[in-house]
């Protein structure tokens, strides 16, 4: 076993920071950024409606289980997937299904900080604004190479310097202080939106259902694949936090927490996007196509919002700098959990030391982000294609399928029980391991053949 080496393992100092850090490794561009763009595509408050229902079906008990992996493993998602069965084959097995998870983390940072970087440049043209630097705020929101190397590079220092910090002196240090200011933040922004013209319209159309769309097929695949993606299933970051997690907690509970906060997180940006969707149409801004498709879905935050508070003058331009932040402290949040994967592995096999290991893994996955940055065209939806729709499915399939058939009934239900000891007394302990080997196998398919659809 991996985890015989001397050092006691690094767990989180407390509840709060566990699930503080957890929710923000799920708390990423995809809630603020993917979430509401999916609810104006797909009917508003019904896409909302189906999405809390596709939460608690879908991703809550594939969480359970990542996170259940990782604290019975107490390691790496490689030696964690090991410790799951005796058998040879079965080690052999877990092994490659690990280093696949840790693909995961892996491709999608290197395109998220590219994301990242921009979300930084964004922020640092709207203080040049203020400032009154025209030119150089226009080289921030300009798209050229050499700003989104600047930005990328500059999102990668943030994620090491934390990182390498650890998980009690920095992943929670920093997610204890990132986490509420962004609810602060999201408060605030909500509150300036509010005021706005036309913005009531967008929060009805937000949180009114339309009741016959709630049956669409499209509608509920998108919702299960936003609700699957919004709680990082099969992103490893869940695993690896779950291995730091004390065994005295109620996992069941905790992980009942993070998708609260996640999912809350993922509802107040819907709160803020979608009035403020309507408030830029009312100051013209073109949003829906003739057809009532969005029209620059994949844009939108970039686009649409920044518009919206130009549009709104000097006080605008305060709140665009708090926008930016927010997005950027979301983004880091996740980062960090992505980061982590990796480390982790090195640190705990080949002793490295954690500092060391962060920088040189983080230089390297950022090497990979500046060559995408340079042949941006051709490989940046790629790697975020490949990411998301092949190697994170898939990845939670196999993790699904190992930790619903290879991982004993016995031993799962033994390692929920030592935070939980009447587990199999309620409905969750009855229903949960049949859950996790039958039906969580048959959603995951289903999203990931929705993905090809």
């Amino acid at each position: 076993m991996s985890n015989s080496s001397s050092a006691p393992r690094e767990h989180f100092g407390s509840r709060l920071g566990f699930i503080l850090a957890a929710a923000g490794a799920a708390v990423g561009l995809g809630n603020i950024w993917g979430f509401p763009t999916q609810a104006a595509s797909n009917g508003g408050g019904a896409f909302l409606l189906v999405y809390l229902v596709m939460i608690l079906v879908v991703a809550f008990p594939m969480l359970v289980a990542e996170m259940a992996i990782g604290r019975h493993g107490q390691a790496n998602p490689v030696d964690s997937m090991k410790s799951l069965t005796s058998s040879a084959l079965g080690k052999r097995a877990g092994g490659i299904v690990g280093w696949i998870g840790l693909s995961v983390p892996c491709a999608v940072l290197a395109f998220y900080s590219i994301v990242g970087g921009w979300l930084i440049c964004f922020l640092f043209g709207a203080l040049a604004d203020i400032a009154g630097f025209s030119a150089l705020a226009d080289w921030f929101k300009g798209f050229s190479v050499e700003r989104n190397v600047f930005g990328t590079i500059v999102f990668y220092l943030l994620t090491i310097l934390i990182v390498q910090g650890g998980v009690k002196h920095g992943i929670e240090k920093w997610s204890t202080r990132l986490m509420p200011s962004l609810f602060i933040l999201f408060a605030l922004l909500f509150v300036y939106i509010m005021m706005q013209q036309g913005a009531m319209e967008g929060l009805k159309h937000y949180l009114i259902p339309d009741f016959e769309k709630v049956w669409d097929r499209k509608l509920i695949l998108a919702a299960m694949g936003q609700g699957f993606f919004s709680l990082t299933i099969g992103g490893c970051s869940m695993l690896i936090y779950g291995s730091y997690l004390s065994k005295k907690e109620n996992l069941p509970k905790m992980a009942m927490n993070v998708t609260l906060v996640d999912t809350a997180v993922a509802f107040i940006a819907g709160l803020v996007v979608m009035p403020a969707m309507f408030v830029a149409m009312q100051k013209g801004v073109q949003i829906y196509a003739e057809d009532g498709s969005l029209l620059s879905s994949d844009t939108l935050v970039f686009t649409v919002l920044p518009l919206m508070f130009e549009s709104l003058g000097m006080l605008g331009l305060v709140f665009s700098v708090v926008f930016f932040i927010l997005l950027t402290i979301a983004a880091l949040t996740s980062s960090i959990s992505m980061l982590e994967c990796p480390v982790a592995l090195v640190d705990e096999r080949f002793k490295t030391g954690r500092k060391k290991t962060s920088w040189v893994l983080g230089a390297l996955i950022a090497l990979f982000s500046v060559y995408i940055v340079f042949n941006f065209g051709e490989l940046f939806g790629l790697v975020a294609m490949v990411a998301t729709q092949y190697l994170q499915p898939v990845a939670a399939l196999l993790f699904c399928v190992f930790g619903g058939w290879v991982w004993s009934r016995a031993s799962k239900i033994k390692e929920l029980e030592q935070g939980c000891p009447d587990l199999q007394l309620g409905w969750f302990g009855k229903i949960w391991p049949f859950y996790v080997k039958f039906i969580c196998p048959i959603l995951v398919a289903t999203v990931i053949w929705a993905s090809f659809g």
